[in-house]
């Protein structure tokens, strides 16, 4: 009873797996009315603290729900291992994760450890693809592989952090080396795995393969200096093979090449001229109508002074016209802060053509400084 107790006051049980298992394994157990009453008060007042499940299993070093059954002698498991549901784009799966770049090639999984996951993240540099934890020695193997089987980007995973070794005995870290070295058997259980349940039940055994042939695993378990592992993902990226052969049943993000409309599309709310101010150190905006006619003038100091104000006020409509807009502010700006020239650039969808009907071009913007800057406007 008493750790039932707990976790019903425990607020991080609320959002975890383990809890909501759990009450689901004792009322199985015991049918409405026969459990004892003191029983029943307390599983009520842990399902009226329940919200919608934030994370599968925090890998708690003591986890009330897991003995709360267990005291109980209940069937079943509070921490969970069903499949989650997979989502369009990458990663797939939801996790404890942050992505940084999808074509990186190298993954950093943390462990338990939330704190040196964002060390990471803070300081992580172009070769690290994906930063996150990883609980338990099932679903959490699980959903790893499975992501990064998403990605035929990633070739290495760095494993750092400290791994659990608390009273539900996960041990998540063994378990994924002993995955990486010696695979699964007929049973899907990780061969040599010391966690408490090392089963793989959502992933093929040809998943678990792929990932093994693909991805090569840097057992760094206990390390948590943030610069260290930096210094080991750069490594392994010095190194990085080449994308792998992408497995076949997983969902992977392709890459599309850019390219450019074949016709002018304007947009209806009219145009802009961009140009720098270098007398008075200011950014101008100008906005034009459709026909020609000049109906607003905006200046400030930074890009997002000026095309936070022409969005608010429905200067622009098209969102290939707003990504022209803050483009030419950035150069505008840099030309600003260098004392450089600053010619406006056609709108990318004139390619090499010189001007585009009811829009100016090369107009001498009124910069008044004498720094040549001229406006394409569009």
């Amino acid at each position: 009873m008493e750790h039932l107790s707990q976790a019903a006051a425990a607020g991080k049980c609320w959002h975890c797996g383990c809890l909501h298992g759990s009450l689901r394994a004792i009322e199985g157990a015991y049918p409405e009315g026969i459990a004892p009453k003191t029983l029943a008060g307390l599983v009520e007042l842990a399902r009226s603290r329940l919200s919608e499940v934030k994370y599968d299993c925090l890998g708690c070093e003591v986890c009330w729900p897991a003995l709360a059954i267990n005291a109980l002698g209940v069937e079943g498991d509070a921490c969970p291992s069903e499949a989650a549901s997979a989502r369009e784009g990458w990663p797939p799966l939801p996790g404890a994760y942050t992505v940084l770049r999808h074509h990186a090639p190298v993954a950093v999984c943390t462990l338990t450890d939330e704190g040196l996951t964002k060390g990471v993240v803070a300081a992580g540099g172009a070769e690290i693809a994906v930063v996150g934890t990883m609980h338990t020695e099932n679903l959490g193997i699980e959903r790893l592989v499975q992501n990064t089987l998403a990605n035929p980007n990633i070739r290495f995973l760095v494993l750092c952090g400290a791994d659990s070794r608390q009273a539900v005995g996960h041990l998540p870290g063994q378990s994924l080396v002993a995955l990486a070295r010696a695979g699964v058997d007929e049973g899907m259980r990780i061969i040599g795995a010391q966690g408490r349940r090392p089963v793989l039940h959502n992933v093929s055994r040809e998943a678990v393969e792929h990932f093994r042939r693909s991805v090569e695993l840097v057992d760094r378990i206990g390390e948590t200096s943030v610069p260290d592992i930096l210094a080991i993902a750069r490594s392994c990226a010095a190194r990085n093979p080449g994308s792998a052969e992408p497995f076949a049943a997983a969902r992977t993000v392709g890459t599309v090449a850019g390219y450019l409309p074949e016709r002018m599309i304007s947009d209806p709310a009219g145009y802009f001229v961009v140009f720098p101010d270098c007398g008075r150190g200011l950014l101008m905006l100008e906005h034009y109508r459709s026909d020609g006619l000049l109906d607003m003038v905006i200046e400030g100091r930074s890009p997002a002074e000026l095309y936070i104000p022409a969005v608010e006020k429905g200067l622009v409509s098209r969102l290939d016209h707003a990504a022209y807009l803050g483009q030419e502010l950035a150069r505008a700006e840099q030309a600003l802060l260098k004392g450089g020239s600053y010619v406006q650039s056609a709108a990318p969808e004139l390619g090499t053509r010189a001007r585009v009907v009811n829009e100016p071009a090369n107009e001498l913007s009124a910069c008044g400084c004498g720094c040549s800057c001229r406006g394409n406007g569009s």
